[in-house]
């Protein structure tokens, strides 16, 4: 007896233990984006490349090595006077940088960097809106999936009463093969709807970009309540805080100090140069000035070029606030849009079309009315239903798109 109850609980416990491993780990908006952020290749590699702009700044800072020059040969007289020996020679350079060379090669260094962090900064902000997209668009797919599950299972119970009737003679056959004709749509619908689900996994477990569970629930609320600063607090967060444009500003920045740092090379270029010559005869020290005069490079060429590129800095500049500008206004007004859908569909239409088939099953149970006018009011109340998830998911995407857009940290709460 001690034995079979030892073996009864082992098997329990394995069995808790297989319970586990299948049971599915459930997420929370918040877990995908931490997920994200220590997980997501494309992200470390953009931290990389921030790694890498830092350090151009020690390469900007250097200062230039100096030049070492060794020399030794054979001394022989031409007039016969004086005997062979060896001479030698040792020479020594430095470049003297004028500091306004350095402060502008460094500045355009401090440029790239910053560059470098917008760029990143906005790489982070288009993989948090990504996984928010396709958070919401699962809860969605899981509404819809409810929704269409809730159809099913009203349709089979309608079949199941509609061929009692047919059976007792209270109805027509043609009843039974519409009520059939429905339940198979409602089933293709159900069927639809969770390959709709799985799929929407795949894509949310592709934007997060690191490992999740083999099986996972989402923990969120597609009617989640959003509430938005008005459109000219939003136009200047945008102006203020957009990656892209701070992208670009450093990048102006880095395109005036380049310029800077081309006129600062028209300067005469000025060397300190030193050494020592040795035969056999004579031992000689030399101290000196080495002056590169520009005189037929006056380096128009690489100053125009960089004067082009501040100039064209500036446009993209001015361009691209201009179109995130209208950007933010259409996601606004698309934003407004949803929420009136919203408000009228949960407030008006979903409500009366709910009543509305109460009212319909009502009279066909007692036999006022048909099954067709049944049918027709739970379709009524079935397509004001997907317009309410819609309206709802397509509110979530305006906020989203606006938090994008003005680089918000956190989703928009009230």
């Amino acid at each position: 007896m001690t034995h079979l109850r030892n073996l009864t609980l082992a098997g329990l416990f394995l069995w808790a233990l297989s319970a586990v491993a299948v049971a599915a780990t459930t997420y929370r908006l918040e877990d995908l984006l931490r997920l994200a952020q220590d997980g997501n290749r494309v992200l470390a590699a953009g931290g990389e490349a921030v790694a890498a702009a830092r350090a151009g700044i020690d390469t900007a800072g250097a200062l230039p090595n100096p030049e070492l020059e060794f020399l030794t040969g054979s001394q022989r007289p031409r007039t016969g006077v004086g005997g062979d020996g060896t001479a030698r020679s040792a020479w020594f350079s430095q470049r003297i940088e004028y500091p306004s060379q350095r402060q502008a090669r460094v500045g355009a260094a401090t440029a790239g960097v910053e560059a470098a962090v917008a760029d990143w900064t906005g790489l982070r902000t288009d993989v948090v809106a990504g996984i928010r997209l396709r958070f919401y668009d699962l809860l969605r797919r899981q509404a819809e999936q409810a929704a269409a599950q809730e159809d099913l299972a009203l349709m089979e119970d309608i079949r199941s009463r509609v061929e009692v009737k047919v059976h007792t003679g209270e109805a027509a056959r043609y009843e039974l093969i519409k009520a059939d004709a429905e339940m198979l749509n409602a089933r293709k619908a159900a069927q639809s709807a969770k390959l709709r689900v799985a799929q929407a996994q795949a894509v949310l477990r592709q934007a997060v970009g690191a490992p999740l569970a083999s099986q996972f629930e989402i923990d969120g609320r597609l009617d989640r309540p959003v509430a938005l600063p008005t459109l000219e607090t939003l136009r200047t967060d945008l102006v203020m805080r957009n990656p892209e444009l701070q992208r670009l500003r450093a990048l102006r920045s880095q395109a005036e100090r380049q310029l800077d740092y081309e006129r600062t090379l028209r300067l005469p270029a000025v060397s300190l140069k030193g050494g020592r010559e040795e035969d056999r005869d004579m031992r000689a020290h030399h101290v000196g000035v080495v002056v590169t005069v520009p005189l037929f490079d006056r380096r128009r060429g690489p100053v125009d070029a960089a004067g082009a590129q501040l100039a064209r800095a500036r446009h993209d500049l001015e361009g691209r606030e201009f179109a995130l500008l209208q950007a933010l206004e259409a996601a606004f007004r698309q934003y407004e849009v949803a929420a009136t859908q919203v408000a009228t569909l949960e407030t008006a239409i979903v409500q009366q079309a709910a009543a509305a088939l109460r009212v319909a099953e009502a009279a066909y149970r007692y036999g006022e009315r048909g099954i067709l006018d049944y049918l027709d009011a739970q379709r009524v109340f079935r397509a004001a239903r997907g317009d309410l998830i819609a309206a709802r998911h397509e509110l979530q995407l305006a906020a989203i798109e606006i938090d994008r857009l003005r680089a918000a940290g956190e989703p928009s709460n009230p």
